[in-house]
């Protein structure tokens, strides 16, 4: 819901008007992600969170990542969460 708007005080034939305009605070790290170290073959859990929600995008290099088998992206309110498995060396 949009809140920004032409607001009115009407008192009888009277009327005052404003404009409201909200602007939106840029999305923070609160929590960065942090090294891990795994063995081949395990999975492994890669998390960091944001000062509010909002959708993130996932690479490994430049190159973006899609959900799969493999990996697997969740988002429970304002935490961003990667799932990898089944580990290879060539995942480092």
């Amino acid at each position: 819901e949009n809140d920004a708007g032409d607001y009115t005080c009407v008192c009888g034939d009277k009327q005052s008007t404003a404009s409201l305009a909200v602007h939106a605070l840029p999305v923070l790290f609160k929590e960065e992600l942090k090294n891990e170290e795994v063995l081949e073959g395990a999975s492994v859990s890669l998390r960091c969170e944001l000062s509010k929600a909002a959708p993130v995008q996932w690479k490994i290099g430049s190159k973006v990542l899609k959900a799969s088998d493999k990996y697997q992206m969740r988002q429970p309110g304002t935490t961003a969460e990667l799932v990898i498995h089944d580990l290879e060396v060539k995942d480092a």
